[in-house]
């Protein structure tokens, strides 16, 4: 009501109402462009770094995964300012601006010709210059302004899209909020699929000049097209952010750390002003002392100096809900780990025939193209075939548990690793079989469609595991603590981006003799990539059965629903953010 009160004050004041329909072309708009521009540059960016800036596969590999790494992680802070202190309109035009600024500095490195090393033989890479300091700072800052551009406008675009539509005191805002979920989801996985494919296409066929200043021009249409409509937007206050909670029991809890926790005593739990009366859980019993007064007769004292000073019983129990799911949240990051290796299917189906008929062939950044089409149909076929017939067959509603789908999409990633080994292996001995182990450009006769299961598998592992996690944390989660679901997964994407390039690195150094080629070698027929794939499906073994253990740890869920298609039929979108 407070919410509806402030919108009504704004329209008054400015003589024009704010929020409704009207606004969705022009965030769907920002959001779509945006999407093509920022993941369109980066399928190709292997290629970039090794053919003009004569870096190594590790090397490139390593950059790529820490850039990876940074643009999952500094959306959490990018929530947490728009929450606490920008609000979101600010965040998002602010973060426009810096994306928009590093995809015209990454197109400056095209242009500019002291910008990048001079050309060499690729194929006698001692004779190459690598880049100088200069160089690696303007493609480093290139990307951090890139990320910080993201951390803006990747987890604020959707929420503020709601806020223009969704109003209480309108009885269609449930309807025109599904409409907008609807649009913004489609829009936003057709903008992954022309970037998986139109953008690459441009790179592979115009080279990196036009590659890099067609995202320039689509990030600058969607930054105009966002603040056009700025008169029309609803601009919500910001609030507390859930992040500054978990702070605040933790630091009251600390403060309070000599205080004795009662038995059962339902009196001296502080549960704010008009709150049903609760009592904490006994587990973690030691936050429990954030919800107590030092002294019984103090309560309306400790209250009155805010929440630094007393907690409420939901903000202990929402830190606990936190802490309880971070065993199985850590038992996912594994599957990002081996979905992090995206670099490798392009090195390999450089060297594999893509054509599909005589005068067109897939570019080789492409083939995760088919990795967002089966999470797509499956999305589809889960909810309009899969569960509808088993139902049918069962005579009763049929429900997936969340947590049966997370395990099923780790089983997934095993097998898509396995396979993943099997025709890397394959493609490597019919290289060396054509004499080609020294020339790692050589195209073999071997069909690049035999990249196309292992991409399928990923997608489906994607699909049952990410799709999972979600309507795991929904159903677990207050909802008060909603965005936290998708700051996990996105720090779990960060962390999973660190471990890959520490993986990798080792396996490399580990690997590599004085005159022998390691697993991860430059030159992919010298390599032994199936190995690697192998090694992951491993890891990914022994953390699948680390799984089983978090599971069951975990105890029974609460009550769950299932999550629409709205909720999550991004997965392709964050699926993406790995490549």
């Amino acid at each position: 009501m407070e919410e509806e009160g402030e919108m009504k004050q704004e329209e008054e004041s400015s003589g024009m109402q704010k929020g409704g329909i009207r606004t969705m072309p022009f965030i769907l708009a920002n959001e779509s462009f945006e999407k093509v521009a920022s993941y369109g540059i980066h399928p190709n960016m292997i290629k970039y770094l090794m053919n003009d800036y004569h870096m190594g596969f590790v090397e490139g590999t390593n950059v790529l995964l820490k850039w990876s790494a940074a643009t999952n992680f500094l959306p959490v802070i990018g929530a947490f300012l728009s929450d606490s202190l920008l609000g979101r309109f600010l965040t998002i035009f602010v973060g426009s601006i810096f994306s928009l600024m590093g995809m015209v500095l990454l197109w400056l490195t095209t242009m500019i010709r002291g910008a990048r090393p001079p050309p060499c033989n690729a194929r006698v890479p001692l004779l190459c210059e690598p880049p100088t300091p200069i160089q690696y700072t303007l493609l480093f800052s290139a990307f951090a302004l890139i990320s910080i551009g993201g951390a803006g406008v990747h987890p604020c675009s959707l929420a503020f899209g709601a806020d223009q539509v969704h109003r209480k005191a309108n009885p269609k805002s449930e309807r025109a909020l599904g409409s907008f979920f609807g649009w913004y989801y489609a829009t936003a996985i057709m903008a992954v699929m022309v970037a998986f494919t139109g953008i690459v296409y441009i790179q592979d066929h115009h080279g990196w000049r036009i590659g890099f200043g067609v995202p320039v021009v689509l990030m600058f249409l969607a930054t105009i097209f966002f603040v056009a409509a700025y008169p029309l937007y609803y601009k919500v206050k910001v609030e507390k952010s859930v992040f500054t909670s978990f702070c605040q029991v933790i630091f009251v809890a600390w403060n309070h750390r000599r205080l004795t926790v009662p038995d059962s005593s339902d009196g001296l739990w502080y549960n704010g002003d008009n709150a049903k009366v609760t009592t904490p859980t006994n587990t973690l019993r030691f936050l429990n002392k954030a919800c107590i007064p030092p002294k019984p007769e103090d309560m309306s004292e400790e209250a009155a100096n805010g929440p630094w000073s007393i907690c409420t019983v939901d903000q202990v129990q929402e830190l606990k809900t936190l802490i309880k799911v971070i065993p199985l949240w850590s038992s996912n990051i594994m599957l990002s780990v081996a979905m992090n290796q995206s670099t490798f299917p392009v090195l390999q189906a450089q060297t594999m025939d893509r054509h599909i008929t005589s005068k067109f062939e897939i570019p080789a950044a492409s083939f995760g193209f088919f990795l967002i089409i089966t999470i797509m149909v499956w999305v589809i076929l889960y909810d309009r075939v899969i569960l509808p017939l088993l139902s049918k067959m069962k005579g009763e509603p049929v429900y997936i548990s969340a947590k049966l789908r997370i395990g099923a999409g780790l089983c997934f990633s095993i097998v898509s690793m396995v396979t993943a080994g099997l025709v890397e292996h394959v493609r490597k001995n019919k290289a060396i079989e054509n004499g080609f182990l020294n020339d790692s450009r050589a195209v073999i006769n071997m069909s690049a469609l035999w990249l196309i299961p292992q991409n399928v598998l990923n997608g489906l592992a994607d699909a049952l595991n990410i799709i999972g996690q979600t309507e795991f944390y929904y159903s677990e989660f207050p909802k008060s603590m909603s965005s936290i679901a998708s700051a996990l997964y996105l720090l779990g994407l960060a962390i999973a981006s660190l471990l890959a390039s520490v993986l990798l690195s080792t396996v490399d150094s580990l690997t590599k003799g004085e005159e022998e080629e390691g697993w991860i070698s430059t030159n992919i027929n010298k390599g032994h990539y199936d190995n690697y794939y192998w090694l992951l499906a491993i890891m990914s073994f022994i953390n699948f059965l680390y799984h089983v253990v978090c599971s069951r740890a975990y105890g029974p869920c609460v009550d769950q629903t299932v999550v629409t298609s709205e909720e999550v039929t991004n997965s392709g979108e964050n699926e993406a953010s790995r490549s």
